[in-house]
């Protein structure tokens, strides 16, 4: 459920997908949903979203609210203006309390300057907090996108949620969704798979994927992509995180124009990383892989207090401001960072952040499954 909407930050969520996904099916389809009360959902045009049939009225400058209480709000200028002044309306007593924020983008567009407009800017940082990214798949085209424009590639690489539509259609067989889906753990090992027609695509299992939970506690497990699938299930529509390890090259997507890969490293460190190498560690990943680090989620164990992990999130070269959590979760202990990259840098990435751990510990960094072990500074 979305809340009362009194408790800040609240959560922000993205809702992408390549033209001709299904992203207005399911918008409408959430939009019906009674946990969508108090959400707002801010959507490039009306019109596109087909909202026609759940509108009551009409408040303040387009700000419209729906019959199932949410309300809908059109872009058609910056975002960052636009989340500034709904916010600015709600604290004011303009618009009544929403509890949530959804943005769908444009087919073409690129979620990362979506996410960037949260975690860059200061006064949205303290108001809201990313909460994950429903990337929408059509089951019947979805393959050709994904092999033909990298716009499809990167949205799928940067998602939380994939949604496959579509699997019902007659022409839509079992193996072209088991292609499909073995595409989409290839470009993106750590987010979760529903398929549209199989599984409940409701709120609760859309939404929910950042570090904190609708109860306001860390779940980095699940924010990680380590948490188990309850339904022990192989199929298109699921996704096992033992799969999220450090991938080979049979694991890259390949576009039809030449390669352009999209690659998947975990890294893994047992000893406490220094304050000042975490810094260096990603100082130096946005200065040399900046536009190429699609998204980097990590908890990192540091020196100066190892029973307090630190969590990190980027997007390219934009990174939220670093946070501690008050013990480990269940089950973690160490550092584990996941990183999804444009084009296969494991090897370089693994190197520099040998480089940087301390030197003092002399211990390995430990590649998840495949096993790359490189002492500090070593060229592995």
């Amino acid at each position: 459920m979305a809340g009362d909407g009194r408790t800040l930050p609240l959560p922000f969520n993205v809702i992408t997908g390549f033209l001709g996904a299904g992203k207005t099916t399911l918008l409408n389809r959430l939009l019906d949903h009674p946990d969508m009360d108090g959400t707002l959902v801010i959507v490039n045009e009306f019109g596109e979203a087909g909202l026609d049939h759940l509108l009551v009225e009409t408040s303040a400058d387009e700000v419209l609210e729906l019959s199932s209480g949410c309300l809908c709000c059109a872009l058609r200028g910056d975002l960052v203006e636009t989340l500034i002044d709904v916010l600015g309306r709600r604290s004011g007593g303009e618009l009544k309390l929403f509890g949530r924020i959804v943005v769908e983008t444009s087919g073409l567009a690129d979620p990362a300057p979506v996410l960037h407009s949260v975690m860059a800017h200061p006064w949205l940082l303290e108001r809201l907090r990313l909460d994950g990214v429903v990337t929408v798949v059509d089951g019947l085209f979805g393959l050709q996108a994904l092999e033909r424009h990298p716009e499809s590639r990167k949205q799928v690489a940067l998602a939380d949620r994939l949604v496959i539509t579509k699997g019902d259609m007659e022409e839509v067989g079992d193996a072209d969704l088991s292609r499909l889906a073995e595409m989409l753990r290839r470009l993106n090992p750590v987010a979760r798979i529903l398929r549209a027609d199989t599984d409940p695509v409701v709120p609760e299992t859309l939404f929910h994927a950042g570090l904190v939970d609708e109860k306001g506690k860390p779940s980095v497990t699940r924010w990680l992509g380590m948490e188990s699938d309850a339904s022990g299930e192989a199929g298109p529509e699921h996704h096992h995180p033992a799969h999220a390890h450090m991938h080979g090259p049979e694991a890259m997507a390949q576009g039809a124009h030449g390669k352009e890969e999209i690659g998947s490293i975990v890294l893994a460190a047992s000893e406490a990383l220094t304050p000042r190498a975490l810094e260096i560690f990603i100082d130096l990943l946005r200065a040399n892989f900046g536009p190429a680090l699609l998204r980097m989620k990590g908890i990192v164990k540091l020196s100066d207090d190892p029973s307090r992990p630190v969590v990190i999130h980027g997007v390219q070269h934009v990174f939220h401001p670093p946070s501690r959590l008050p013990s480990w979760p269940k089950g973690i202990r160490d550092t584990r960072m996941v990183l999804i990259t444009r084009g296969d840098l494991r090897r370089e990435i693994a190197k520099l952040f040998a480089a940087v751990r301390d030197p003092v510990s002399g211990g390995a960094a430990a590649m998840s499954d495949d096993t790359l072990s490189l002492l500090p500074g070593g060229d592995g």
